[in-house]
């Protein structure tokens, strides 16, 4: 299906540089009417090209609230069983692993509690918000919604066939990311494996956005690989996309 999706990223994400380029064109305008000197109209001119560059590089290469693909097709290559999403959100990444692996159902887990609105906006609840993404995409059959705490899961051990984390852990401070990925390890069945996906330190998003994105959690992959062979995972892959880190491990 091709519903309309409304992952909840706010605004600035995806237009925000059109407000900073009307700005700074209007200013350049005038600048050029009344004749102003060199370098100020060096200055508008370069946040001019600046911006109209990082609107095309937000909305076409990173498309934060577009629909996502799987980063690499090791995933799950059986194409069915159990997955867990773990930090749900508004069902990005529930929505891609379904999509590619029709044959699997999905528990889309979150807190959906004060960061959800934090990093979500206010609106409908969380759980009616990821469900309507849910239902344009034409998975909600296949998708169960649980709240709960991604550093303790409300699963037993060996619940899961596979698991995905999209922009979640990365969130957490130190601690709460070694519980998160010993809890992973915990309820995933032996040979399952666990796609992590974080936001990367990523040039891309260095000239688009400059530090705004780089939050505490944006580490390099050798910090995950270790934290997650720390947790009893093997790193079996990892690359990068746009603004993304991802690691596929396998708990023996």
């Amino acid at each position: 299906m091709n519903g309309h999706f409304d992952f909840g990223y706010p605004w600035w994400l995806s237009y925000g540089h059109l407000t900073v380029f009307a700005f700074a064109a209007a200013l350049w305008l005038l600048g050029s009417a009344r004749h102003w000197s060199r370098a100020p109209m060096v200055l508008l001119g370069a946040i001019v090209l600046w911006s109209t560059a990082a609107f095309f590089v937000t909305r076409f290469v990173l498309d934060v609230n577009g629909r996502a693909s799987l980063p690499t097709e090791s995933f799950l290559r059986s194409g069915s069983g159990r997955v867990l999403d773990m930090g749900a959100g508004t069902g990005r990444s529930s929505i891609m692993v379904l999509e590619a692996r029709p044959q699997t159902t999905l528990v889309a887990l979150d807190l959906f509690g004060d960061s959800y609105e934090q990093h979500f906006g206010r609106g409908a609840t969380p759980q009616e918000r990821l469900l309507a993404n849910l239902k344009a995409a034409g998975v909600e059959q296949r998708t169960t919604i649980q709240a709960g705490d991604m550093r303790q899961l409300p699963f037993e051990p060996a619940a899961f066939d596979a698991i995905v984390s999209s922009y979640a852990v990365d969130h957490l401070n130190r601690a709460g990311v070694e519980r998160s990925l010993a809890e992973a390890a915990r309820v995933l069945k032996p040979g399952g494996e666990f796609l992590l996906m974080v936001i990367a330190k990523d040039p891309w998003l260095q000239f688009t956005f400059g530090p705004l994105l780089l939050h505490a959690g944006t580490r390099g992959p050798e910090w995950w690989t270790s934290r997650l062979q720390e947790a009893g995972f093997q790193v079996v892959d990892h690359g990068m996309r746009p603004g993304t880190l991802y690691l596929l491990a396998r708990r023996p």
